[in-house]
């Protein structure tokens, strides 16, 4: 199957970047994508930039909601599997970066929402998220077993595990990730890693463009189950990054035929209770 990372900026007009998302769907289908994957929180700047914006606030929204409904409807009229990310307003009032995931169809299948919420200089998340309440689900569309880890998620061990145990296939991250954030070379590492450890494939999609100070790298990428970069976008611009898969490595990889087999996860709970 064919995946298609869609790496893009934001502007500050939000109609207009909904319109982005639903014309680059059509571009992944004319590309032959099975898959369109988005960045976090792409339909605005990335508010999470400045602590404490009330006006911020305002833009969360349910799911399903007229967003999504538009979302849904390009997704089942193109027959793309779409993962997408928004700031989420839940009934109770809640707020949570969160992805819907959308089978071909359209059909609505889940939300997964970020279960960890960082603080610092340019990501004041605590701000704007809840932590998510949503556990690691991972749906059944109709081209495999795919799950998702948003942004920050992607940095714990125990995500990414959760997801091979729970079958994933493929791990798409919606990611905001900027230049000069982490130690060089372990924005791919990391990922790298979890994909040799756990037998999936990874497909991260980031945001690109200058946003005040933050200066958003691009470079979405893809890795197989042992650990390969497949393919990697344009830095710092906007790109649609394409990558082909072949879910049916993950049962060959090796952690399918050595890691899984051998562990031991009797023992696990009480190291980490």
């Amino acid at each position: 199957m064919r995946v298609a990372l869609a790496q893009l900026a934001a502007t500050a007009d939000r109609a207009a970047n909904l319109e982005r998302v639903l014309d680059v769907m059509g571009d992944a289908k004319r590309a032959g994508a099975d898959l369109v994957a988005f960045p976090e929180v792409i339909l605005d700047r990335f508010f999470p930039q400045r602590a404490d914006d009330r006006e911020a606030l305002k833009l969360a929204e349910p799911i399903p909601g007229p967003t999504t409904d538009r979302v849904a409807a390009r997704t089942r009229e193109l027959g793309l599997v779409t993962v997408f990310n928004l700031y989420e307003l839940d009934a109770q009032g809640r707020r949570f970066d969160s992805s819907p995931v959308f089978d071909a169809d359209g059909r609505l299948l889940g939300v997964t929402r970020m279960l960890h919420i960082t603080h610092y200089e340019g990501f004041y998340e605590q701000s704007y998220y809840h932590p998510g309440d949503h556990g690691v689900p991972v749906y059944d569309t109709r081209i495999g077993r795919i799950g998702v880890a948003i942004c920050y998620d992607r940095h714990y061990p125990e995500v990414m595990r959760a997801l091979g145990v729970a079958g994933a296939e493929l791990v798409v991250i919606p990611q905001a990730g900027a230049l000069g954030e982490w130690p060089e070379g372990l924005y791919e590492a990391e990922v790298r890693t979890a994909a040799f450890q756990n037998g999936y494939f990874v497909a991260l999609a980031n945001r690109a463009g200058d946003e005040g100070k933050l200066r958003f790298s691009g470079e979405s990428f893809a890795v197989d189950p042992e650990g390969k970069v497949l393919v990697r976008g344009k830095s710092r611009e906007e790109d649609l990054v394409l990558a082909d898969l072949d879910l049916a490595a993950c049962r060959t990889s090796t952690a399918r035929r050595l890691f899984w087999k051998h562990r031991r996860p009797e023992l696990y709970g009480a190291w980490f209770a």
